[in-house]
C-alpha cells in the first residue's frame, strides 16, 4: 500500500484537471428513433458547444449527421429542446445561427425549409398523410414586443410562409402529439404568469381531412395542475403525467375521465425547461417503460397497465431520462455517482443492457472519486430540506490532524430544478483537491412533490438561501467543514442564491456567481418571454410588489457585503444580461472588497466552449486559493482580483 502525503485541504494534486474534464466530453440528450435506427444530440465543447445529431444503426455503428457549419439547436424559450425530428430517413432540424428549419435527406446537404427570420421552431412531429411538420413556432416579427407562440403546420418540402397557424391565442404551447391513426392532435398550453410546472392544460382536437383542427377540448390541467408529456399508446389511448395528487404520476384518459395508473409518492415528471423531455415510453399497448424519482434518485421500471404492477429494473444508475422505446428495446440516458452520462439500450425481457455511447471515454480511478451521501437537515420553520454531501477524496492525500476541509455549497439553477447524482468531473475537481461539497436541493426543488416545490412561492431569495445556510451549518456542526472556510457557488438562479446568501447572511467567507442575478427588478423587465412573469409567483407581481424586488436584490445592499466574490459571465447572455454582473462588480469593487470579474465572449446562458469551461474552473480555484490561503498544486493562469490585500 502506497503512503499518502499529508497536505492541507485545497492543495491536493489531482488527476482530474480542467483539461481532462473538457477533453472528449460531450453532452447527450434528445433521443429519437426512426424504425430501428436511433438518433440523439451530442453537445461538443471542443467544437464551440455545437449540437450534432448522431445516428446509431442496429449494428451499433455511429455516424455524425450534422455537417460542419451547422448547429442543431433551437432558441425557442431560449432554453430550446426538441431541436430536431427524423422520419423515413429525413432529418429536420433547427439551425442555431439563423433559426431556420432545415431538411436533410440520406445524409445529404441540409437545405432550408423555412424563410429567414423572424421565426423559431421546436418540438416538431410528422403529419405523414399531409407531408408536413406540426411544431411550436415562436414569432419575433415585432422586435419591441414579446414573441408570439403558436402551433403551426410547416410543409415538409419547403414553406415560404414559415408555417400555417393551427392553434394560437395563448402565451405558450408545447408537446403537439398525433394519435396513431392521425385523427387527433393533443398539446399542452399555458398562460402568464404560470410556468408549465405551476399549471398548464392538456387539449385534444380532431384533425379534419384538410388538416385543420376542430372540436378542441380541454381534458386535464388548469392553473394549479401541471401536466407533463402527453403520449398516445399504440392502441390510441392518451396518457399523460399530472401532479393533481401532489406528485407527478401517470394517468390515462379513458371513458371521459383521467384514470391514475400507478399512484405513489414519486415523481414521474420534470419541470419543462426544455421541449421534448420524456420519462416514459410504450413498449406495448399495456406496458410502459417509465422513469421515476424518490428521495433524489431515479429508477427505471416496467408498468403493466392491465395488472397495475410496477417492476423496477436492476440497473446501476441513479439518473435516468430521455426514455424511448425502439424496436422492442428501451433506450435512455443514464448516469450514477460512478458512471458518467451515457446512452443505454435495455432489453426489457432480460434486463440486460448495453452502452451505445459514453459522454466521456475518460476513466478516473475510484480512489479519486467522492460518493454522494443523501442528507436531510433541519431548516427554517421546523422543516426539513435535502442535499447530497460529498467528502474530500483523494487516495494520495490526507489532511493534517485536526484540520477541517473548506466547504463548497452548491445551489442549482432554475430555481425550479434539482441537482443530479450523475458523475460530474466538474464536481470531483473540487473534492479531489480537498474540498467538501454539499449539493443542495433547497425548498422549491423538484423530485420531492408539489408541496416541496411550492415552498419557494413568494420566498425566492429567502427559502433557498436559508436552506443553503442551514446545510453549511449542519455540516460544520458535525465537524465535516471548516466554519471559517465556507463558500457558496451557483449559476443563473443559483448565482442569485449565491449573491443573496453573501449579501443577506454572514456565514459564508467567499462565493462564486456564474451568470447570476443581482437585480431582480432588471431581471423582471429585461428578460425573455418564457420567464418574463416567472417572478410573479417566486417574488410577487411587478410593479405592485416592487418593494419586495428591491428588498431582495443584492445590488441594492452592497453595503452589507463583507465577503470576496468572483463573477463569471457570458457576454451574449439573453436570460441574465451581462449588465447584472458588471453592475455588481463595480459596486463590490467600490466597496473595497476582493472581487474578480471574468467575462466570456461568445458565450450565452451557460458555458459551452471547452476553453471557457476550463478557464472558469481554474479561475474559481485560483480565487479560492488566494482568499483561503492555500497553495495550488498546479500552475494556473492568474486572474485579476481587485482589492486583494
Amino acid at each position: 500500500m502506497s503512503e499518502t502525503t499529508v497536505a492541507p485541504y485545497g492543495s491536493w494534486k489531482s488527476p482530474i484537471t480542467a483539461d481532462l474534464i473538457v477533453a472528449g466530453t460531450v453532452g447527450l440528450s434528445n433521443i429519437l428513433a426512426d424504425g430501428d435506427v436511433i438518433y440523439w444530440i451530442e453537445s461538443r465543447p471542443t467544437e464551440a458547444g455545437r449540437n450534432v445529431i448522431v445516428r446509431c444503426t442496429p449494428d451499433g455503428c455511429l455516424a455524425d449527421m450534422t455537417p460542419a457549419g451547422f448547429n442543431a439547436r433551437t432558441r425557442v424559450h431560449e432554453y430550446g429542446g426538441g431541436d430536431y425530428l427524423v422520419h423515413g430517413g429525413a432529418l429536420f432540424f433547427a439551425n442555431f445561427a439563423d433559426q431556420r428549419l432545415y431538411r436533410q435527406d440520406d445524409a445529404g446537404a441540409p437545405r432550408p425549409v423555412t424563410p429567414e427570420a423572424p421565426f423559431r421552431y421546436a418540438d416538431a412531429v410528422i403529419d405523414a398523410a399531409r407531408h408536413r411538420l406540426i411544431c411550436i413556432r415562436e414569432d419575433h416579427t415585432l422586435a419591441d414586443q414579446q414573441a408570439v407562440n403558436a402551433i403551426v403546420a410547416v410543409a415538409g418540402d419547403g414553406d415560404t410562409a414559415g408555417g400555417q397557424v393551427l392553434v394560437s391565442g395563448n402565451d405558450f404551447y408545447a408537446s403537439p402529439r398525433f394519435s396513431p391513426d392521425g385523427t387527433q392532435l393533443a398539446w399542452l398550453t399555458w398562460n402568464h404568469p404560470n410556468m408549465p410546472w405551476d399549471g398548464c392544460e392538456l387539449w385534444v382536437a380532431t384533425v379534419q381531412a384538410d388538416g385543420s383542427l376542430a372540436s378542441a377540448t380541454r381534458i386535464a390541467g388548469g392553473a394549479d395542475e401541471s401536466i407533463f408529456q402527453p403520449e398516445w399508446s399504440p392502441d390510441g389511448v392518451l396518457h399523460f403525467v399530472s401532479d393533481r395528487s401532489g406528485w407527478w404520476n401517470l394517468y390515462r384518459w379513458q371513458d371521459g375521465r383521467a384514470e391514475p395508473l400507478c399512484a405513489m409518492a414519486a415523481e414521474f415528471g420534470l419541470p419543462q425547461w426544455v421541449f421534448r423531455q420524456s420519462t416514459y415510453a410504450f413498449v406495448a399497448a399495456d406496458r410502459i417503460a417509465c422513469a421515476y424519482t424518490q428521495a433524489g434518485a431515479w429508477r427505471l421500471a416496467m408498468l403493466n397497465t392491465t395488472a397495475r404492477t410496477l417492476t423496477p429494473f436492476d440497473l446501476p444508475y441513479t439518473e435516468i431520462g430521455n426514455v424511448r422505446a425502439v424496436a422492442g428495446r428501451v433506450v435512455f440516458t443514464a448516469a450514477s455517482p460512478a458512471h458518467a452520462p451515457a446512452i443505454v439500450s435495455l432489453d426489457p425481457l432480460t434486463g440486460r443492457f448495453t452502452v451505445l455511447r459514453h459522454s466521456s471515454e475518460t476513466a478516473v480511478d475510484a480512489g479519486y472519486l467522492s460518493m454522494p451521501e443523501p442528507i436531510e437537515f433541519p431548516t427554517t420553520g421546523g422543516l426539513t430540506a435535502h442535499a447530497f454531501y460529498y467528502p474530500p477524496t483523494n487516495r494520495d492525500y490526507r489532511a493534517p490532524e485536526g484540520e477541517r476541509p473548506p466547504l463548497l455549497v452548491l445551489s442549482h439553477g432554475g430555481p425550479t430544478g434539482a441537482t443530479s447524482t450523475a458523475l460530474r468531473l466538474s464536481l470531483q475537481y473540487w473534492t479531489s483537491r480537498g474540498f467538501a461539497v454539499v449539493d443542495v436541493n433547497y425548498g422549491g426543488s423538484t423530485g420531492y412533490g408539489r408541496a416541496y416545490r411550492e415552498r419557494l412561492n413568494g420566498g425566492w431569495g429567502v427559502v433557498d438561501v436559508d436552506d443553503c445556510v442551514n446545510a453549511a451549518r449542519y455540516l460544520a456542526a458535525r465537524g465535516l467543514a471548516d466554519p471559517q472556510r465556507l463558500a457558496i457557488r451557483g449559476g443563473s438562479a443559483g448565482g442569485y442564491t449565491t449573491l443573496a446568501a453573501l449579501t443577506f447572511r454572514d456565514i459564508f467567507k467567499a462565493g462564486a456567481s456564474h451568470y447570476g442575478i443581482s437585480d431582480l427588478e432588471t431581471l423582471d423587465t429585461d428578460t425573455h418571454k418564457f420567464e418574463s412573469r416567472y417572478l410573479d409567483r417566486l417574488i410577487g407581481p411587478y410593479p405592485e410588489r416592487r418593494d419586495v424586488y428591491i428588498a431582495r436584490s443584492p445590488i441594492h445592499f452592497t453595503d452589507r457585503l463583507a465577503t470576496p466574490i468572483i463573477l463569471l459571465q457570458g457576454l451574449e447572455d439573453k436570460v441574465v444580461p451581462p449588465s447584472q454582473a458588471e453592475t455588481m462588480f463595480a459596486a463590490v469593487k467600490a466597496k473595497g472588497l476582493p472581487v474578480a470579474y471574468v467575462p466570456f465572449a461568445g458565450e450565452q446562458h451557460g458555458f459551452r466552449r471547452a476553453e471557457n469551461i476550463k478557464r472558469a474552473l481554474e479561475a474559481e480555484l485560483y480565487f479560492y486559493s488566494r482568499v483561503f490561503g492555500f497553495a495550488l498544486a498546479d500552475a494556473i493562469e492568474p486572474i485579476e482580483i481587485a482589492n486583494l490585500g
